[in-house]
């Protein structure tokens, strides 16, 4: 084998072992809300530009939201030294998650100000989830998706995670990771 063959032969091994780019799985609006601090909250002025990680919860449920933020606050625990990084909770019960309850649940998960967690009009939030982030529908019962959705500085949706799956905030924190890596 010559030398130039032998290099070929070793940059091409190095390519396939490199994982394909995350796929594009949607583009995220932008948007204006309200954040726990009672603040407008305008994703074009908080949210372009940087990677993100999305979640829909609510703060008085009894089933997986309480399990959803504590895996968001260890993404934010295991990405501390990504700065950029943003994480978003948006409620899907608008009406009792005002902003000064949202700040009283945020501080009950440690958020730091890289966390923002959003309210505002039902619709709104309702064509976000269902129709941005593919997430199902918000309604009445407070049903809602177990989902995270990864964010690219784009504001594109780059991967969804089940949070039920035990491997899902490892996948997550890696897939960050990587994305962070990809070219501009």
């Amino acid at each position: 084998m010559t030398k130039h063959s032998l290099a070929a032969a070793l940059l091409l091994t190095i390519a396939c072992s490199q994982p394909p780019p995350l796929e594009v799985l949607g583009k995220v609006p932008d948007f204006k809300l309200v954040s726990q601090s009672g603040e407008s909250f305008d994703s074009i002025e908080h949210l372009n530009g940087h990677i993100w990680v999305a979640c829909f919860i609510f703060t008085n449920c009894k089933g997986p939201c309480p399990r959803m933020s504590n895996q968001m606050k260890q993404v934010q625990l295991a990405t501390e030294d990504l700065p950029d990084l943003r994480l978003v909770s948006f409620t899907v019960d608008p009406e009792r998650d005002t902003p000064e309850v949202l700040a009283g649940y945020a501080k009950r998960y440690d958020a730091g100000p890289r966390w923002f967690f959003l309210t505002g009009p039902q619709a709104k939030l309702h064509l976000l989830k269902r129709y941005a982030f593919l997430l199902g529908s918000v309604d009445g019962e407070l049903n809602h998706s177990t989902r995270f959705a990864l964010v690219d500085p784009a504001s594109q949706i780059r991967a969804f995670y089940d949070t039920s799956d035990p491997g899902s905030v490892k996948k997550l924190i890696a897939d960050i990771r990587r994305l962070k890596k990809e070219p501009k």
